[in-house]
């Protein structure tokens, strides 16, 4: 096939004639056919024409030419009805004014006009227009002012940067994890991505994510965007999602929920984790018990730091805020701290009891969050234990809850989150 590349919004419209011993007109262009959209550059199966009989598939194999006049050539005039929209990418139809992801650019954009190229030895999509250029061809203002056109930048992305938000092929198109790169973003800037995005589209990303992508993602959402999504996730699916956030976050999203629709999350929870998540929910926000996290490391007096060591070291990929470990008796009364520094400079054979510090700073689950953060701030620590009157821990809060309650909304979202799910060690 002649023809090398080219802009869809240029060609559709052309049209359509079959050259034998006479030239016959049968229709003209009106959409693009992709079979197998899954591929980076998907190959373009066919041409749909518009006839007199309707619309009407002719394979892209029977486009023998493009004369001089522009007119597309096929070497028999197509026949085949046009397969269902749901067994087929229609390049017109299906993505022209849709919403995308670019991957590398890390944003929501819109389709304006899409590119396709002899490529590979195949005629296939290679890149999305989002800009002006795309605009102003769909708008016809190429047969006007070529110029214009010509001097517009293109903003081009190349298809395999490109995301789809919308299942327009179901069997083919789909948002999985391993099909695509958007797990592979930053938290903060695939949240960024979800706010962008219509309720409906934000929960069909974050159902295609996996419960700690998810629940990452989800972490830097203001409130009201999350309880969209969970209302659209169902019930199973955000209870799975909210097991995997912080504690704290978890804590703060459920407390903004109704009481019923706490009740049901907490049903399809596993019990330890519902009854850590009823017990911080009961705090309010602005207190060091709303702040604390049950996300921490701690530990009996009598093991060593050898066995403490490498004990962290197997849960170390599950457990990311071990920069203290707090020194318990089995009733959980908070008897020592001791930072991973501590722990690294000792012999591994000393008890845990001749190195942990005694004189702790804590706080009650009442103290209002302003304090907490003070305390902080004063103490120059990264976190601060939460106990209650009999020195029982409770949880702790971190560095950056704490920031969290004294700066806006907008920039606490972007913070690093230091804790996930705590772990005991037994060694």
């Amino acid at each position: 096939m002649p023809f090398h590349d080219g802009y869809l919004s240029e060609i559709i419209g052309r049209t359509v004639i079959v050259d034998g011993e006479r030239t016959t007109t049968v229709g003209r262009i009106a959409d693009f056919v992709v079979d197998e959209p899954g591929e980076h550059f998907p190959k373009v199966s066919g041409v749909v024409v518009k006839t007199r009989d309707g619309k009407r598939l002719s394979p892209i194999a029977d486009v023998v030419d493009v004369d001089r006049d522009g007119r597309f050539v096929v070497g028999r005039a197509p026949t085949t009805a046009i397969a269902p929209d749901d067994q087929a990418l229609y390049l017109i139809e299906d993505l022209f004014d849709k919403q995308i992801v670019d991957v590398h650019g890390r944003k929501v954009v819109r389709i304006n006009d899409i590119e396709i190229a002899q490529t590979g030895g195949a005629l296939r999509v290679v890149a999305a227009d989002i800009g002006l250029s795309g605009l102003l061809r769909r708008m016809g203002v190429g047969r006007i002012a070529p110029g214009l056109v010509e001097r517009t930048p293109r903003t081009l992305i190349a298809w395999d940067n490109v995301a789809p938000l919308e299942d327009m092929n179901p069997a083919e198109i789909r948002l999985e994890v391993e099909e695509n790169r958007l797990a592979r973003l930053h938290p903060s800037e695939l949240a960024a991505i979800i706010s962008d995005l219509s309720a409906a589209d934000a929960a069909r990303i974050v159902r295609s994510l996996d419960d700690e992508t998810a629940a990452d993602a989800l972490e830097h959402l203001d409130a009201d965007t999350q309880r969209s999504i969970l209302e659209d996730l169902g019930t199973a699916r955000a209870a799975d999602i909210i097991e995997e956030m912080d504690a704290d976050d978890a804590a703060d999203l459920l407390g903004d929920l109704p009481e019923e629709q706490q009740a049901e999350l907490f049903a399809e929870m596993e019990p330890e984790t519902a009854v850590e998540l009823r017990g911080l929910v009961a705090y309010e926000d602005d207190t060091a018990g709303g702040l604390m996290t049950t996300d921490y490391v701690w530990i009996y007096p009598h093991r060593t730091i050898g066995a403490t060591i490498a004990k962290i070291r197997e849960i170390g990929p599950e457990s990311e805020f071990v920069y203290y470990l707090y020194v318990t008796d089995h009733d959980k009364t908070l008897l020592g701290v001791l930072s991973l520094r501590t722990l690294l400079l000792r012999s591994p054979d000393t008890p845990i009891r001749e190195v942990m510090e005694t004189e702790i700073v804590s706080v009650s689950p009442l103290t209002p969050a302003e304090d907490v953060a003070g305390v902080i701030a004063q103490y120059d620590i990264l976190a601060c234990p939460v106990v209650d009157e009999q020195n029982r821990m409770l949880g702790i809060v971190t560095v950056d809850d704490a920031i969290d309650a004294i700066i806006p909304e907008k920039v606490k979202n972007r913070l690093p989150r230091f804790t996930q799910r705590h772990r005991r060690l037994t060694t």
